[in-house]
């Protein structure tokens, strides 16, 4: 410790850093430091005028509150400061840092003391001063590995270790540590924006941006109350919401978390498929709820899309119109009043509507494809398990020959496979885990179903737009004609509907009392 002089300073400033915010659970934090640094004011009669706190690793330079104080120095340089700090790691954590910071403060007309160490510039001093910073240097990167080597560990057994991603939180798990555990309402919504799209619900990235952007307990980037695009593709992408942990920068392959998933690994895969296809039409910010229809009717005489509008009259009152713009098109800028369309459209989503007796029909005949469903269960586990175990024996092979070759690029070519194999095989595990037994009791399955066949009407009138783009994309295979004049014709329905109507069809049919013979088409 320097004797002080009469010419030098008696205002002295207090530098306080802490790494992280354990360092203040393990009693080591920015109070601790303070007293201590208090303490040595007071003895040697200082006037503390200024503390500077910051919570940042020491092994970086371009500190805020380091640039403050430095900008402090220069301002009263005149008259100088006395700089005290608890130890020398607290003022940087690597020699270059150390001595960098060191000529900065001085140019400031800062001088620095510690109840540690007492700094001077002849050779034993700074020789002992390169010692400490070394120390210092040593101890975060050693710290870092250990901090490294136990994360990865962590990431090995299947155990998430870095930031939480949104749907989860992290909560002790007695014997397992923290441990990511669901978030509601985030989970569900999750779920619902990552099946979506890998059903192609949400035929875009941009739709399931608007999805999240629409729940108001989804956090937000901007203030606006927008989702960023990057913030979508990055939650497509994660393994992590279908219960699987990798660190490919520490060279750990996908494997099995313990936390819940919130898709399967089959849908996380479809979803993959789907990013990378051939880039659909981007959804417009003008698919409202005043036109449902836009975009799903097709004008029966060219096959195009009905676009939609408001129209002015010469009263100046606004009246909506669908129209067909296909150049050539024979009902090319020929309007349709949306009152009309929507009407007609309405009566043909209550036609769709079985009767009771037909889905009593139905319900018999899903039951009987349920139960011829549950018999091959048997019958894929046992593909599966043959599939599994020659994926096994692939990778095994492919081992012996990474073994048996000293080839770098036939080496990296093997291993590349292998990590093919692995993420094969545990998309077969869960497979096989889902194939051994229906998820839900069919009463609920088909309860659910019909809810929607028997009247998707209902759903329709509801006038949710969401709701309104849902049913026509369950109910139709493809977009509706539509021909001015004419109304709705040749609508093609998706399966169930199909079926429906076919077996419908069918109850109205009188068989013959004798025996028929297959009649067969040349």
């Amino acid at each position: 410790m320097q004797n002080k002089s009469k010419s030098k300073p008696t205002q002295a400033v207090l530098y306080l850093r802490i790494s992280d915010k354990a360092q203040e659970r393990r009693g080591s934090g920015l109070a601790s430091q303070e007293a201590t640094c208090r303490e040595y004011a007071r003895f040697h009669g200082y006037d503390i005028v200024e503390v500077f706190r910051e919570v940042l690793t020491g092994g970086e330079q371009n500190r805020p509150v380091m640039l403050s104080l430095l900008a402090y120095l220069r301002k009263h340089k005149a008259e100088g400061r006395i700089v005290i700090i608890d130890d020398i790691s607290r003022f940087a954590r690597d020699v270059p840092g150390h001595w960098y910071l060191r000529e900065q403060l001085k140019a400031a007309g800062g001088i620095l003391e510690s109840p540690r160490i007492e700094f001077r510039d002849d050779a034993d001093s700074v020789f002992r001063e390169n010692i400490l910073a070394s120390a210092a240097q040593h101890q975060r990167q050693k710290n870092a590995e250990q901090t490294k080597s136990r994360m990865r560990a962590r990431v090995l057994n299947g155990y998430y270790v870095f930031q939480c991603p949104v749907g989860y939180v992290y909560r002790r798990v007695s014997g397992q540590g923290s441990v990511l555990t669901r978030s509601e309402p985030l989970a569900s919504i999750l779920t619902e924006a990552l099946e979506g799209f890998a059903s192609g619900r949400f035929a875009t990235q941009v739709e399931v941006k608007r999805f999240l952007e629409s729940h108001p307990e989804f956090p937000k980037d901007k203030a606006s109350g927008e989702v960023h695009p990057q913030r979508v593709t990055d939650i497509l992408t994660r393994p992590i919401y279908a219960g699987y942990v990798e660190a490919p920068r520490w060279n750990v392959s996908r494997r099995k978390g313990h936390h819940e998933a919130l898709i399967s690994l089959e849908t996380f895969e479809r979803i993959q498929r789907r990013l990378t296809e051939a880039a659909k039409a981007p959804y417009r910010k003008d698919l409202n709820a005043d036109f449902a229809l836009r975009g799903f009717v097709a004008c029966a005489d060219c096959g195009g899309a009905l676009t939609a509008c408001w129209s002015k009259s010469s009263t100046g009152k606004l009246h909506p119109y669908y129209l067909c713009h296909t150049r050539g098109c024979v009902s090319v800028r020929k309007s349709i009043p949306r009152a009309r369309i929507e009407d007609e459209f309405e009566a043909l989503l209550r036609s769709l509507q079985p009767s009771p007796s037909l889905s009593a029909l139905a319900k018999a005949m899903f039951r009987s494809a349920w139960d011829q469903r549950k018999a091959q269960a048997e019958g894929t586990a046992a593909g599966l398990k043959r599939e599994m175990k020659e994926v096994e024996a692939q990778t095994d092979r492919l081992l012996a020959r990474i073994v048996e070759t000293d080839n770098p690029a036939v080496v990296s070519a093997y291993e590349k496979k292998i990590v093919e194999f692995e993420g094969r095989k545990l998309l077969l595990a869960e497979r096989l885990a889902s194939s051994s037994r229906p998820h839900h009791a069919f009463e609920d399955v088909f309860e659910l179903a019909m809810r929607f066949l028997s009247n998707p009407w209902n759903i329709w009138v509801s006038g949710q737009l969401p709701l309104r783009r849902m049913v026509l994309r369950l109910a139709f295979a493809e977009r509706v004609p539509y021909r001015r004049g004419e109304g709705f014709s040749n609508a093609k329905t998706s399966l169930p509907f199909s079926i429906l109507r076919e077996v419908g069809m069918g109850e109205k049919v009188m068989a013959r009392p004798t025996g028929i013979e297959p009649v067969f088409s040349p």
